[in-house]
């Protein structure tokens, strides 16, 4: 009886008492990452980056970065000195070239008569010409284009291809990854096979090659880096996806009539999220570096768009002359942001990793 008594009291406090809650990965992964510091200031910078790169797409912001606004080679205004317009930028009224004779040449040509009143009509009309700055807030460039407007119209289209590529190389590499590591037999051999041919050239080469082929272009980046950037990727996921195919809550989720896709996405995928994460933050990275190059060398982003790359190429010339601030500023912005979206990136990965919750 005391026995009954008891259980009864114990199921009727257990009714009364909700259960608690628990929380998701990816809440609990969010909650662990705002503890750290580190990680919510360089999340911070990352999110300043993405507004501007989106104020910049939009055009807000950058949308004359080829108007020739200031002096060529204007200094930065802190620098407080502005330069001499170059001999030949303006030519004085009293250059202009005298009137010509009033003398018939109506026999040798033909259009003589009609002189008179195209001049009357130009008359009518005055030509006006925006003023120039003698000095920037970052100074100008060789040709008198804003280097604030140039570095953030660089950084959207830097940022955005390397962003898209690694996108792209992450869908690819994951999901090769997860079919090979999780089925394996004929379809894990067949990929195993891709994966070797594409390894078998370096990776350099085939960015020039198809650099080469297809043009220069935004699309053409993405595309080249996303499609030979992939297998980094591969090899990771399909490492851990091997090694969680096989452990025993995996095999409890198959016990309970868990399809193959559930088993891959529901339950191996966020503990392998972490993997994934670091590896794509990884290529971000890299792809920016290899934008750079590539624009460096004249095989990246067509000639009427501008880059970083295309800025540290332009600044080689510039510096010979102690000219120093596009560099300057392209360097920063490419600095701040690689930086800050690795320390954001290694701060996810403390958050998602599996061993590191309580």
């Amino acid at each position: 009886m005391r026995d009954f008594a008891s259980t009864s009291l114990a199921s009727t406090l257990a009714d009364a008492v909700p259960a608690r809650r628990t929380d998701g990965v990816w809440r609990s992964a969010w909650r662990r990452f705002r503890r750290d510091r580190t990680g919510m200031t360089s999340l911070a910078i990352v999110l300043a980056y993405a507004l501007l790169i989106a104020c910049t797409a939009c055009g807000l912001l950058a949308q004359r970065w080829q108007d020739e606004v200031g002096v060529p080679d204007a200094p930065p205004s802190f620098l407080r000195s502005a330069p001499t317009a170059p001999p030949g930028a303006a030519l004085p009224a009293s250059t202009s070239a005298p009137a010509a004779a009033d003398v018939d040449i109506s026999d040798v040509d033909p259009l003589a008569p009609r002189y008179k009143e195209w001049n009357e009509r130009a008359a009518q009309y005055h030509a006006r010409t925006a003023p120039i700055a003698a000095t920037l807030p970052l100074g100008a460039d060789r040709l008198g284009r804003d280097v604030l407007s140039k570095a953030l119209k660089g950084t959207q289209i830097s940022v955005s291809v390397g962003v898209l590529a690694a996108i792209v190389a992450t869908l690819i590499g994951a999901t090769l990854g997860a079919l090979a590591g999780f089925f394996g037999g004929w379809a894990g051999d067949f990929v195993e096979w891709v994966y070797n041919v594409v390894t078998a050239v370096p990776d350099i080469l085939l960015f020039f090659a198809f650099a080469a082929v297809f043009g220069r272009g935004i699309s053409t980046l993405v595309l080249i880096m996303g499609l030979t950037g992939w297998t980094g990727q591969y090899r990771q996921v399909r490492a851990e996806f091997i090694k969680h195919a096989r452990r025993e809550y995996v095999r409890a989720a198959e016990a309970i009539g868990a399809s193959a896709s559930s088993r891959m996405f529901r339950h191996i995928l966020p503990n392998v999220s972490h993997v994934i994460l670091v590896r794509m933050s990884l290529m971000v990275v890299n792809f920016i570096k290899i934008e750079v190059i590539l624009s460096y060398l004249g095989l990246g982003v067509a000639t009427d768009q501008v880059s970083w790359g295309t800025m540290l190429a332009e600044s080689q010339s510039e510096l010979i002359l102690g000219h120093w601030w596009q560099l300057a500023a392209a360097t920063t912005a490419m600095a701040v942001f690689v930086t800050a979206f690795s320390l954001m990136a290694d701060a996810w990965r403390d958050a998602l990793d599996p061993r590191l919750r309580q």
